[in-house]
């Protein structure tokens, strides 16, 4: 005898109803073959409108739920978690939109409605045919492999390892530290100390695997039970890893690629980098006339970097502030489109610079060329819109960030994308922003972007939790909605092998036909489309499902 159906039809307010007549919808659904009740409610996503269903499932009198409201992005796993809570297959569920498939796009109620019946009428027939599926489970390695031995490398790697969990850390110089342990200063505070703090806590840690002077040449397996070939020195190592932490920082941007300003020609043209090294050892610029200028490959199309580097306003008042405490008389400019400084603490470090005697100009910079006694900044006065120009002992170039080299081959053996600007890509800016696209590998620090120390510190604590989440459990759960392949139909054609992106097909030269890796598959579904001989699917997919609900939604019916 077949599963009796609930089928829970929601108002959404009025985003529904105020189009589509759900009561007369409610009536015409009531008499179709296996439907045992039909139920509306404004809000089906809310509280009550949950335990509705979670009554009815309670009674016995439904087997398998259909809702048809919003989009299934928003709210299909909402209700999947009703039914697996009320010991019901979660898989045995489909989910209608008819807001943003009907009411938001049909003004007229008739046609609402009557595409609304048909929708659901038709995924019937593909819920009537579904199976269960169960999570699948591995178990996991719990180890972390830690890409890059910067600032977020180093503070990800420690808080793994005071978890309790081992931690690969792949660094490609030959010491730690990256940026941060070559300029040791902050804005606000000192950075050496700190640095230098968290690297003797490292070191010789039991629990650590150290690889400097190496890159990660391959990674391959799924999330909680990777391998990955690390290249050194020595020759090829292997180290099985349970999850990954990207933490390979920045480079600063080469100002020679502007050449307008000098940098490489004249020696008065240097780099906020280099001034930084400087003041930290002590070494501060005879100059008496001084002129910063902001967003050196930051915000600028012409060197393909659009985007805002954050840091550099901040650096630049930071730089400037310290020069005129040292040299009191000096003239101080600063050369600016925008300031942006967003951090706690760094608009008062900007206004102290001012009040200290840093002469901010709202100027648009033109080139640098030697003069008479030093060098000539000319530039654009865009308050006033006029030429002018300034005489100078010493040009500091405020570059920004750019993604580190080797971005894009890492990127291809870890399979995550880069963004428009070269950094990797999270899974989503807002919602996670410590996740790739690829499960089981998260973000740290400024290989996602640029950011601050604060941010870079903060998202490594992050990240570190989140690639150990499963490894308190002991156990990766997977979602069982993966490909998979008939044998019997398989000609070994491996098609399928080539498109897939996440390597999770193999071929068997033994039997001569693919094997799916079911924790690699990501349910993409492009090894199905690709296959000629129908013998690939993609579970809850699967033909004797999907061709009825195809054909009722082409024939019609009742």
């Amino acid at each position: 005898m077949a599963d009796p159906i609930g089928i829970y039809l929601c108002h959404c307010g009025g985003n529904i109803s105020g189009v589509v007549r759900v009561h007369e919808l409610r009536e015409r659904l009531k008499g179709l073959d296996g439907v045992a009740l039909v139920r509306d409610y404004p809000f089906m996503c809310s509280d009550p409108g949950q335990e509705l269903i979670r009554r009815d499932l309670r009674g016995g009198g439904v087997r398998r739920v259909l809702v048809a409201a919003c989009s299934p992005a928003l709210h299909e796993r909402t209700f999947m978690k009703v039914l697996e809570g009320e010991g019901i297959n979660p898989y045995l569920y489909e989910h209608v939109d008819i807001r943003e498939g009907c009411s938001w796009v049909h003004p007229d109620s008739e046609e609402a409605t009557s595409k609304a019946y048909e929708l659901i009428r038709a995924r019937l027939e593909r819920l009537r045919k579904l199976r269960p599926f169960y999570p699948m489970e591995h178990k996991v390695v719990p180890r972390v492999l830690v890409i890059g031995g910067g600032l977020a490398g180093i503070t990800a790697a420690l808080d793994v390892l005071e978890a309790g969990f081992g931690v690969v850390l792949v660094e490609r110089s030959r010491e730690l530290g990256g940026w941060a342990a070559r300029l040791g200063r902050g804005f606000l505070a000192p950075l050496e100390g700190f640095i230098r703090q968290k690297g003797e806590a490292l070191m010789g840690h039991p629990r650590l695997s150290l690889y400097l002077e190496s890159e990660v040449a391959s990674l391959e397996g799924f999330p909680g039970d990777f391998r990955a070939t690390i290249r050194t020195p020595r020759g090829e190592e292997v180290e099985e890893v349970g999850s990954v932490i990207l933490a390979v920082g920045f480079r600063p941007f080469d100002a020679r690629k502007k050449p307008e300003y000098g940098y490489g020609r004249f020696e008065g043209v240097i780099t906020t980098v280099e001034l930084e090294e400087m003041l930290r050892e002590g070494r501060v610029p005879e100059a008496q006339r001084v002129a910063f200028v902001h967003c050196v490959g930051s915000r600028d199309h012409q060197v393909g970097n659009p985007y805002c580097s954050r840091v550099c306003c901040t650096v630049v008042a930071k730089q400037a502030l310290e020069l005129k405490r040292q040299r009191p008389e000096a003239r101080i400019y600063a050369l600016y489109m925008d300031v942006r400084t967003f951090g706690k603490g760094y608009e008062e470090l900007y206004e102290e610079a001012q009040r200290a005697g840093v002469i901010y100009i709202r100027g648009n910079p033109g080139e640098v060329y030697p003069g008479a006694g030093g060098l000539r900044l000319r530039y654009e006065d865009t308050l006033l819109g006029r030429a002018r120009e300034l005489e100078v002992d010493l040009v500091v170039l405020a570059v920004g960030m750019e993604p580190p080299e080797g971005n894009e081959a890492l990127a291809r053996i870890l399979r995550v994308p880069l963004d428009g600007d070269g950094f990797f890509l999270e899974a989503h800016p807002k919602l996670a922003p410590l996740e790739t696209p690829v499960e089981g590998v998260y973000l740290a620090g400024c290989c996602q972007g640029p950011k601050d120390i604060p941010d870079t510190v903060s998202q490594a604590h992050g990240a570190a939790l989140r690639a150990t989440q499963f490894f308190h459990r002991g156990r990766v759960v997977k979602d069982p909605l993966v490909a998979e392949v008939d044998p019997e139909i398989c000609t070994g054609c491996r098609i399928c092998e080539a498109v897939c992106e996440f390597g999770a097909l193999h071929f068997d030269p033994r039997r001569r036909v693919m094997t799916v890796e079911e924790f690699s598959c990501k349910g993409c579904g492009a090894c199905a489309v690709a296959c000629p001989s129908g013998a690939m699917s993609l579970r809850r997919y699967e033909s004797q499902g999907f061709l009825p609900w195809m054909e009722a939604l082409v024939v019609g019916g009742p």
